[in-house]
């Protein structure tokens, strides 16, 4: 023991020595996370959501993994080096270089928890959320909702459950399948060229689109590394015209493609920090992405220029009439006061409050949907558990944020370009 006292102690001396060395010390802690976060991928599938470092590193973790205690040890040592790297005596560390020490730690305090469930400890939605995503969510009871049903009966009058109704209403508004590709390609193209003139982009960057079956979820970003993206539609439900600038812009532009092409540019190659090669799903990483790739969509289409982009272009490529479009619109926009009855439903039924049926039924229910999109919403919640807070609870901060910048349009781009070109955490946005 008092060999390690004094073995650490020479360390925090020799890390405080200079700036260089210091950023050389940071450089090999987050080697050593990059290919602790690849071992904890070898767990557990779907944990590791990109990774575009060297080949031989991925390689490694798959022979040599070692066993989730000694890897939750291995997390709280790296954690306990990096506390030195911010130590008081640390005082020549850079700002950036602070930033990078707190994303990590923060990153590592996802992994531990993440780590404590994969070994079999349960733990309450708040405290796994706050534990992976660095937020604890405030739980509404599903009667603060009703108020809003209670409005969405007067825009869509009739018999039957509102859901019903609702939901037969909003499937007018289905693109054919046979137009769904040119309407993706035309959504995307106007995402990018909307992202284009406020953010500079790599002049190489691209991406694959594909329609895929049997998902959880509607749309999915896989980034490559260099700037290159694999877009993915889920075709299990028919897609809604209102979907298509949506998925265009949180999956792509300026939403996850941009996110990971400027992370990459600005931080794994720019600045050489290797940790920002690995993207580990249940972590702080994931509020800041998928809260900026759905506030992208309000930023992107301000006011109703969605919906007029919509009704020039989509409406003619899907062959649909818009002469009810700002009544759908209206819709849309109601439903979304009901947002957060998704987390209350989770929680409910994560924790075996209430059984699977029950969710569905309730997600029917609030979410005013058909059972087989409903099915569709609680698969997600039994996959991906918490991560479910990171759309609405990650976009009322992101939008908070940026909205701080001020009415006008360059300030605010500036501020989300902030937000997703750096080690950005979710604390930050509070500030």
């Amino acid at each position: 023991m008092i060999r390690f006292v004094l073995a650490a102690l020479a360390a925090c001396l020799v890390l405080a020595a200079t700036p260089a060395l210091a950023a050389q010390n940071l450089d090999q802690l987050a080697e050593r996370y990059v290919k602790l976060s690849l071992e904890i991928g070898e767990h557990e599938d779907g944990y590791i959501d990109a990774y575009y470092g060297p080949a031989e590193w991925a390689a490694a973790a798959k022979a040599g993994k070692r066993d989730l205690p000694a890897l939750a040890r291995a997390v709280d040592d790296l954690s306990f080096a990096l506390g030195f790297a911010s130590s008081k005596g640390s005082t020549e560390l850079t700002a950036g270089d602070r930033r990078r020490v707190a994303f990590l730690q923060a990153q590592l305090t996802a992994a531990r928890t993440r780590l404590r469930m994969m070994q079999g400890e349960k733990l309450s939605f708040e405290d796994e959320a706050e534990g992976l995503f660095g937020v604890r969510p405030v739980l509404k009871p599903l009667s603060s909702y009703d108020p809003y049903l209670a409005k969405i009966e007067a825009l869509v009058p009739g018999d039957g459950p509102l859901w019903q109704r609702v939901d037969a209403f909003n499937d007018r508004f289905i693109i054919p399948a046979d137009r769904l590709k040119p309407v993706m390609d035309a959504a995307i193209a106007e995402c990018r060229r909307r992202t284009m003139a406020h953010i500079a982009l790599p002049a190489d960057e691209r991406f694959t689109l594909e329609f895929v079956t049997g998902k959880s979820w509607s749309g999915y970003n896989w980034y490559k590394g260099n700037a290159t993206s694999l877009i993915q539609v889920n075709t299990d439900l028919p897609v809604r015209l209102s979907r298509a600038v949506d998925l265009g812009c949180h999956e792509g532009y300026p939403g996850h493609h941009v996110l990971n092409m400027l992370l990459e540019a600005r931080l794994s190659k720019g600045k050489g920090w290797v940790e920002f090669t690995v993207y580990p799903l249940f972590s702080p990483q994931s509020l800041i992405a998928e809260g900026s790739a759905n506030y992208g969509i309000e930023l992107a289409f301000p006011g109703d220029e969605k919906r007029a982009f919509e009704v020039a272009t989509l409406y003619p490529l899907a062959g649909l009439d818009p002469k009810d479009a700002a009544r759908y619109d209206a819709l849309l926009e109601a439903q979304r006061a009901l947002a957060g009855a998704r987390f209350t439903i989770a929680s409910e039924y994560l924790s075996g409050r209430i059984t699977k049926e029950q969710a569905i039924a309730l997600t029917q229910t609030y979410g005013l949907v058909s059972a087989k999109r409903a099915a569709q919403t609680v698969a997600f919640s039994e996959q991906y558990r918490s991560y479910v807070i990171n759309y609405g609870l990650g976009l009322d901060m992101v939008r908070a944020f940026v909205e701080r910048a001020g009415p006008d349009t360059d300030p605010r781009w500036k501020a989300m370009e902030w937000v997703i070109s750096g080690p950005t955490l979710p604390s930050d946005l509070l500030r």
